[in-house]
C-alpha cells in the first residue's frame, strides 16, 4: 500500500537504515521491522546477529548488516549471553550515507551514531525491561557467578541504555503502557503508535467454540503461562497450551494432579486458527508492553482473559470482548474466568475492535510520525 504522503517520504529519504535488535526467532518485534521494510522498499536492514533461516523475503530479499558478534560461533542460539557487548556493537556501525534511521528497539539498537543531518526515529517497544525491572528476570535461572555480577551489568545496562535514548529525535512507543515507562526511564515523551496485526487474516477465521480455553505463544516465566494452568485446574475446566519455550517444564512440572491440561508444543499455521476457533476465551496472564496475540484472538472472534496492566489494557474492552482482572494471581484469573462464564459478548464486537489495529493504520501512523518529526526540524532550523 502506498499514500501520497509516504511517496512525500521515499522522495525527501532516499536512503533509510532500518536498524533492529537480532533477527533470530520471529516474534512480534519483527512484524514492525517488516512493516517498516515495506514503507521503504530499499532500505538496508542493520541488527547485532541475523539468521537468514526462519524470515520472508521482504527481510532476506535485501542487504542484512549483521554486527560482528554475529559471526561468533553459537551467537545465533546463546544471543543473549552476548548483551554485554551489544552497545558497542551498534555504535561500531556506519550510517554516515543514510538520511533516515529507523530503529526497533527494546535494548540496543537505538544506540547506532546518527549521522549529522540525518532524522533518526525510534520506535521503542520497551525500555530495556531486564535492566530497568528488578523483577523482571524472576522465574529465570541464574548462576551462583551471574548472581554476583548481575548487580553490576545491569548498573552498566541501564547507563548505555539512558545514554542511547537521548539519541533519537522522536521515540515512539507502541502502547500507553510503554509511553508512560519511557517517560520514567528516559524523562522523554514519546508517541504512540500501536504495532502493525495481520487483523485481515484473523477476521476470516471461522468460529466454533468448544470446551476449552487457550493459551497461545512463547512459554517463557514473564507470560505466566502457570496462571492459566492453576486456574483451570481450580476451576476444572480444560486448558490447551499452544507454544515452547524455556519455562514449558517448569510450568508442567507445577501442574496440580488431576487438572485436565493439554501441551501441544508448538504448532501450525492451520492448527493455530482451529485452535483460536474453537477455544471458548484466550487467558492472557503477563504483563505485555503491548500483545499481538490478544488482538489477533479478537480478530478471530476470540474473547480474551487477560491481565489489566500492559498493553492487554488497552486492546481488550472490559465486559464487551473479554474480561480483564486486577491481581496477577491464580484467584485473580479464575475469578476473571468465572465472570466470563456469566457474560454474552457479540463477535462482531471482538472482531471489531480488532481492527483499528491493522497493518495499512500502522503505516499511516508511522509516517504521519515522521512527517511532523520532519517540520519540527525544519522550523527548528528556521529559529536558529
Amino acid at each position: 500500500m502506498s499514500f501520497p504522503l509516504l511517496d512525500e517520504l521515499r522522495t525527501r529519504f532516499p536512503r533509510v537504515a532500518v536498524v533492529h535488535e537480532w533477527l533470530t526467532i520471529p516474534g512480534g518485534s519483527e512484524q514492525v521491522v517488516e512493516e517498516l521494510l515495506r514503507m521503504f522498499p530499499k532500505a538496508e536492514l542493520f541488527c547485532s546477529i541475523y539468521d537468514p533461516a526462519p524470515w520472508l523475503p521482504v527481510i532476506t530479499e535485501r542487504q542484512v548488516h549483521a554486527s560482528y558478534l554475529s559471526r561468533i560461533p553459537g551467537a545465533q542460539a546463546h544471543y543473549r549471553r552476548l548483551l554485554p557487548f551489544m552497545d558497542r556493537a551498534y555504535r561500531s556501525f556506519d550510517l554516515s550515507r543514510f538520511d533516515l534511521i529507523l530503529s526497533s528497539n527494546h535494548a540496543f539498537a537505538k544506540n547506532v551514531r546518527t549521522p549529522e543531518g540525518a532524522l533518526h526515529v525510534c520506535y521503542c517497544h520497551t525500555p530495556m525491561r531486564y535492566a530497568w525491572e528488578e523483577d523482571f528476570l524472576e522465574g529465570e535461572e541464574v548462576g551462583r557467578v551471574a548472581q554476583l555480577v548481575l548487580p553490576l551489568l545491569l548498573g552498566r545496562l541501564r547507563r548505555q541504555d539512558l545514554r542511547g535514548a537521548a539519541g533519537p529525535d522522536v521515540l515512539v512507543a507502541n502502547s500507553r503502557h510503554v509511553a508512560a515507562r519511557i517517560e520514567r526511564c528516559y524523562g522523554r515523551a514519546a508517541e504512540v503508535v500501536h504495532p502493525p496485526v495481520d487483523v485481515q487474516h484473523y477476521l476470516g477465521v471461522p468460529r466454533d467454540p468448544q470446551n476449552y480455553y487457550l493459551a497461545f505463544g512463547r512459554v517463557v516465566p514473564y507470560k505466566r503461562v502457570d496462571l492459566a494452568v492453576a486456574a483451570c485446574a481450580r476451576l476444572g475446566v480444560p486448558l490447551k497450551v499452544a507454544g515452547g519455550g524455556r519455562a514449558l517444564e517448569a510450568v508442567r512440572a507445577a501442574m496440580p494432579p488431576g487438572a485436565s491440561v493439554e501441551f501441544l508444543g508448538r504448532v501450525s499455521e492451520r492448527e493455530r486458527d482451529e485452535l483460536l476457533g474453537g477455544a471458548r476465551a484466550l487467558l492472557f496472564g503477563g504483563e505485555e508492553d503491548f500483545g499481538i496475540v490478544p488482538v489477533e484472538a479478537q480478530a478471530a472472534g476470540l474473547p480474551v482473559i487477560a491481565y489489566r496492566k500492559g498493553g492487554a489494557g488497552e486492546t481488550v474492552l472490559d465486559g464487551r470482548t473479554g474480561v480483564l482482572f486486577d491481581e496477577q494471581t491464580v484467584a485473580g484469573m479464575a475469578g476473571a474466568i468465572e465472570r466470563f462464564e456469566r457474560l454474552t459478548l457479540a463477535q462482531h464486537d471482538v472482531r471489531g475492535n480488532a481492527e483499528r489495529f491493522g497493518r495499512e493504520r500502522f503505516r499511516a501512523e508511522m509516517a504521519a510520525v515522521i512527517a511532523r518529526a520532519c517540520e519540527g526540524r525544519n522550523s527548528l532550523t528556521l529559529s536558529v
